[in-house]
């Protein structure tokens, strides 16, 4: 019965639900973290940076003269979740610097997009001067594409913990999400091309790091992830000729940040 009522106002008012599709795409939900992950964000030195109209909360642990490590959560994530691997790079001497991305976590909160990300990702790359980075799941759609956008960033190492590849994949997501049909999904790629003035077709994961400058890079993934199936992984994987792949299993999408052999993964690629 609800799927035929939004097909119903899918042809009544295809505009409307296109815009309500849009801001399920651009309003992150946000995720109740778990008591051990605030205790971590606690012990954090704190800092909010102003940045295209957002309030963004930023986090640093250990010593800054330390080798420096920047962390990067996936959407509708935020720094807490790496509340796990924080502990064992401050076991192993790194400085850890995170932050919550435009409407995440302890952020202020608003219509964000892709590109907002991408920029914030870029910015703190600039700020903390880190050559090492982790990222967890969309957070590696940012990160590539900052790198992409922003030639002059370099990178000696970088770790991604599960990746999604194309960005039209996340929209064809929302669409499934809110129920719209083909013509009002069409409608929503017609706005965002607009506001990003470039077809979405442009946005994937497999061109950005063709031209990414980073040393060495390795992808994390497990085979049954739910959230991103691993063939999008094996496709970036074929277009980054100095990456290197580990296939795990028993993670899933979010346990792989909890996961102590997949945090040991880490240590020994960065070290």
């Amino acid at each position: 019965m609800i799927y035929r009522i939004i097909r119903l106002l899918c042809l009544l008012f295809p505009k409307r639900m296109a815009q309500k599709a849009y801001d399920v795409l651009s309003n992150p939900q946000i995720r109740k973290l778990r008591t051990n992950e605030l205790e971590v964000l606690e012990q954090a030195k704190k800092q909010s940076i102003r940045f295209e109209g957002f309030d963004i909360q930023t986090y640093e642990w250990g010593n800054p003269e330390d080798e420096s490590v920047l962390l990067i959560h996936g959407w509708e994530g935020q720094a807490g979740n790496f509340s796990d691997l924080v502990g064992k790079l401050l076991e192993h001497s790194y400085h850890v610097v995170a932050f919550d991305g435009p409407s995440h976590g302890f952020s202020s909160k608003g219509q964000t997009s892709l590109f907002e990300f991408i920029d914030l990702v870029a910015e703190m790359i600039k700020r903390s001067g880190v050559k090492k980075l982790v990222s967890h799941s969309f957070g590696g759609v940012a990160t590539t594409g900052a790198l992409y956008k922003y030639p002059e960033l370099e990178i000696d190492k970088y770790v991604l913990l599960t990746v999604p590849d194309k960005f039209s994949q996340r929209i064809n997501d929302v669409a499934r999400q809110v129920g719209v049909t083909e013509r009002v999904k069409l409608l929503l790629i017609d706005r965002l091309e607009q506001e990003m003035n470039q077809p979405i077709t442009n946005l994937n994961v497999s061109e950005f790091v063709k031209t990414a400058k980073v040393r060495e890079a390795l992808i994390i993934h497990d085979k049954n992830d739910r959230v991103i199936p691993i063939a999008q992984a094996k496709h970036v994987l074929q277009n980054w000729t100095n990456c290197t792949f580990k296939e795990i299993e028993g993670t899933g999408h979010f346990r792989i940040l909890r996961t102590e052999f997949v945090q040991q993964e880490v240590l020994n690629f960065l070290t």
